[in-house]
């Protein structure tokens, strides 16, 4: 506890830092800008994403995932962003809209003041996080493109230490699940979705046909502490690497005795959406599952990576079902985490966008400007 105490304040430091960056970076911005009376324009449109399978969970299954696509425009240059909205969210294109509608960035003359605008833009209202999000992954784009620069150029990382993600293997019927792994070849490792009456045979089935290391996600699936610590055992047996949000969000006090129990980590998810929240959470998980659509964007990422880092916390970047927008922003972020679940745009069919590719299991980032992106 004493080093993670200590860790804790070094946090401050590293903020501080970044801050420092960022105002060098603004400062470099400004001669570059044209003209200093330009708006930038917000505008949107809803999407539908088509999904290759059905998607089950523990709690729901899906063939669709509504999202907003947004842009911001400044100076002729566009920058592209994305809301995807699955029901647990309790978004919706509707109240994407009616937020979106809220947002004046007309009100800003320089694109570069990102914590103003993301400030204000997180004030309109509460929730609404994928919304936000969208807002926020456009900025990104805007101020790179701007800057002729990919953001994990900007931030200074290691394009080479990006990691290999998961693909999803939703719960299903056998012969879909081994059809599944069998169409997941190119994959190192496999996430396997649990948290039903059929755990064990969604192990089983995916160990008849491929030994490769696994991650598991129960999404809050299991109600009773000692059947899952007796399943995360059984799952450690069989080469699973991590477990995500195994019991319901509410059960604390569980939920922190299974961490300190179990044989693997145990990341928070649903428990776990911005940044206060980890600071809540950071006895009860030994990692945090960071994703764009519920902490409102790259900007707020960033903080959370390097807030749980500083407490020892392992760190997962992950996604929705999502087109390459999306995808390809959370991927800037990936050369500093220790995991990846970067796979939502391959579960879709209808994709707009060409960005992050994922080369051999690898999660490889193009040196395309601003999130890595290009419209097809």
């Amino acid at each position: 506890m004493k080093q993670n105490r200590r860790n804790f304040i070094k946090v401050t430091s590293l903020f501080t830092a970044a801050s420092i960056i960022g105002n060098k970076s603004n400062l470099f911005a400004k001669s570059i800008i044209k003209n200093k009376g330009s708006k930038m324009k917000l505008t949107f449109r809803p999407y539908t994403l088509e999904l290759k399978h059905t998607f089950t969970v523990a709690v729901s299954s899906r063939t669709t995932t509504p999202v907003m696509l947004t842009e911001i425009e400044y100076e002729g240059i566009k920058g592209y962003g994305e809301a995807s909205m699955p029901p647990y969210l309790g978004e919706s294109q509707e109240t994407a809209s009616k937020f979106l509608s809220k947002v004046n960035l007309e009100q800003f003359d320089d694109p570069f003041e990102l914590e103003n605008i993301l400030s204000y833009v997180d004030s309109i209202e509460e929730k609404n996080t994928a919304a936000k999000a969208s807002v926020d992954i456009a900025l990104h784009d805007l101020v790179g493109k701007l800057l002729g620069k990919p953001w994990y150029k900007i931030w200074g990382f290691d394009k080479n230490k990006t990691p290999y993600t998961t693909f999803t293997i939703g719960i299903d019927k056998p012969d879909i699940v081994r059809q599944k792994v069998l169409e997941a070849q190119e994959f190192k490792i496999l996430k396997v979705k649990l948290g039903r009456d059929n755990d064990k045979e969604m192990i089983e089935t995916i160990r008849s046909v491929t030994d490769k290391p696994l991650t598991a996600d129960a999404n809050q699936g299991w109600k009773d502490k000692h059947y899952a610590l007796d399943f995360i055992h059984y799952l450690a047996e069989n080469k699973v690497l991590y477990i995500e949000q195994p019991m319901p969000k509410e059960m604390i006090d569980e939920n922190a005795w299974l961490t300190q129990n179990s044989p693997i980590p145990v990341l928070g998810d649903e428990s776990i959406q911005r940044l206060n929240d980890l600071i809540k959470m950071k006895d009860v998980y030994s990692g945090v599952v960071v994703k764009l659509m519920k902490c409102t964007g790259m900007r707020e990422a960033y903080k959370m990576i390097t807030l749980a880092k500083s407490l020892g916390m392992k760190v997962m970047i992950g996604c929705m079902t999502e087109t390459s927008c999306a995808i390809s922003a959370a991927s800037q972020l990936s050369p500093i985490v220790d995991w990846a679940d970067l796979d939502g745009a391959l579960l879709i069919k209808n994709d707009p966008f060409e960005g992050m590719k994922v080369i051999d299991g690898k999660v490889t980032l193009t040196d395309y400007p601003g999130i890595g992106l290009k419209e097809r």
